[in-house]
């Protein structure tokens, strides 16, 4: 048959919460997404089901006299020299990203600002929190911003961070119950909605924004799963603005103080202890540099790279959570249906929808090519979002697209990982490039929930010289070692072509699964749940 007919697609407003696991690895809530019945279940519970609203906190803004600083004036001269523009560049592997975070915190002189999803307590989440205890004892003013779901354990390593003087640590938010299964059956209208942004600023003159959450599977060093991933440094005017975006969140009535959920916080000098006892025999896959002269230089180089040319800073609101404003894809919509020429995206959780697929089948005819990279079934570490995806295979095959799904065992992989011969490939990449000239980097996939429900961060750069190395990254990407290439057979079903020891190979099943997985992607794929992707 030309094609399978897909089960109908309903708005459901509830799933269980334990059925399904949320970007990233971390437990996904699930709830109504209609407005009356999130105010009706808010009446049920005062303060936002026992939220501490009130507990005391102190507003607090950006530094914003980068000038002051050494950094500020390392790329602050650049940025005269470049009126208007900001400078920006694509860190695309892991050592990189991990070695350009801990630079910023080691040459921080007054003001470290990160805002983040998820903070693994694994060796580099660990090993940044000693690098920010370290800045904060040189008199750095430290502001650290996660998503409740994204962190374990509220207890002592966390606490702790905020218990230092100069460091304060807050919750987007937060779940009122550490269980958070209660909140999610209860309360599930405002929890679902969580701040999936990823941004570290430094002084007030440096930032890194993209996909990369802190842990260890986000910079090559796990021996499990690695991703591909890719972020942007910035200077210029773009980090004024991000900085100023930092501030929307920070001082937002959603943003609560970690001590207001720990009874007994840890004292600094404990957490020391600990962190250091975990740390002293760790061997790190990546030779970490120490000497401050030779860091500074290496920033030299990093600017003497950037790339100046006109960003938006893209991104949603705090008030997301009670009032879902598509602020991101209203403009990702402009900048995709303007395609000419190519339209390139590289994105780890993709659920088009029918709205979606119509527009790249418009695209197609118009004489466009699109193409997609994504992940396969068994790279994807969010089955539910993969069951979302699988439901308009065949319908984008139909419509023209190029479709390709992320190896397990991608040539490339060692570039990004140390660990490449040890672990399994994943994608966690959001990027897309039009007509190599506008690129978009950031935390959004391209799925309902980062339209509708998630906060998001990104930068929309236009530069047809930072628009051909991106490319050029997107297409090492889709490269047959890299890659499975999607074909519709001639009976309409799915085929997945690979090379393999120079042999052309073909799959009419996902590739490398077992018929458990498969069975659990279809079973979810039938649920009504696609508007909470």
């Amino acid at each position: 048959m030309l094609w399978r007919p897909r089960p109908a697609r309903v708005h459901a407003p509830a799933v269980s919460a334990l059925s399904v696991r949320h970007r990233d690895g971390a437990p996904r809530p699930r709830g109504p997404r209609g407005a009356a019945r999130a105010l009706a279940l808010l009446a049920l519970l005062p303060a936002c089901g026992g939220l501490p609203l009130d507990y005391p906190r102190t507003v607090s803004y950006a530094f914003d006299q980068p000038e002051q600083t050494s950094v500020g004036r390392l790329f602050g001269a650049a940025a005269e020299a470049h009126p208007g523009l900001s400078g920006v560049y694509p860190v695309r592997y892991g050592q990189d990203a991990f070695n350009g975070r801990m630079a910023m915190a080691d040459l921080a002189e007054r003001s470290l600002d990160l805002q983040y999803y998820i903070w693994s307590g694994d060796t580099t989440g660990r090993m940044l929190v000693e690098r920010l205890l370290a800045a904060a004892d040189r008199g750095v003013r430290v502001r650290v911003l996660l998503d409740d779901i994204g962190v374990g354990d509220r207890g002592a390593r966390i606490s702790a961070l905020g218990g230092h003087p100069n460091v304060e640590v807050r919750s987007f938010n937060p779940f009122a119950a550490r269980g958070k299964l209660l909140d999610m059956v209860l309360d599930a209208g405002r929890v679902n909605h969580r701040m999936h942004n990823k941004l570290m600023v430094m002084d007030g003159a440096l930032a890194m924004v993209g996909g990369r959450n802190i842990g260890d599977h986000y910079f090559g060093v796990d021996t499990g799963s690695n991703f591909r991933d890719l972020d942007l440094i910035a200077a210029g005017p773009a980090v004024r603005e991000m900085s100023a975006l930092f501030d929307e969140f920070w001082n937002d009535l959603h943003s609560i103080p970690f001590d207001a959920f720990v009874r007994e916080p840890a004292t600094p000098d404990a957490a020391r202890a600990a962190l250091h006892e975990e740390l002293v025999d760790v061997d790190y896959p990546y030779e970490l540099e120490h000497d401050l002269a030779k860091i500074m230089n290496h920033l030299e180089g990093v600017r003497d790279r950037l790339i100046w040319a006109p960003v938006e800073v893209l991104h949603d609101d705090p008030s997301k959570v009670i009032d879902a404003d598509a602020k991101i894809v209203r403009r990702l919509r402009e900048v995709i249906s303007g395609a000419e020429q190519e339209l390139h995206l590289e994105v780890s959780y993709f659920v088009p929808t029918e709205r979606g697929v119509e527009t790249m089948r418009e695209l197609v005819e118009r004489g466009v090519e699109v193409r997609v990279l994504t992940n396969s079934l068994v790279t994807n570490d969010v089955l539910a979002a993969h069951s979302g995806y699988a439901n308009y295979r065949e319908e984008m095959l139909e419509a023209g697209v190029d479709l390709y799904e992320l190896r397990p065992d991608p040539d490339v992989m060692h570039r990004w990982s140390r660990l490449s011969a040890e672990s399994r490939a994943s994608l966690h990449t959001k990027a897309l490039v039009v007509d190599e000239r506008l690129v978009f980097i950031g935390s959004f996939n391209m799925d309902p929930r980062s339209a509708h429900i998630n906060m998001e961060v990104g930068l929309l750069v236009d530069s047809p010289e930072l628009g051909a190395l991106v490319a050029a990254h997107l297409d090492e990407g889709v490269l047959p070692d890299n890659a499975f290439r999607l074909l519709l057979d001639t009976d309409g079903d799915v085929v997945w072509l690979s090379v393999v020891g120079g042999r052309l190979l073909a799959f009419n099943k996902d590739p490398h699964s077992g018929w458990w997985q498969r069975f659990n992607a279809w079973f979810l794929g039938i649920l009504p749940i696609e508007d909470q992707l």
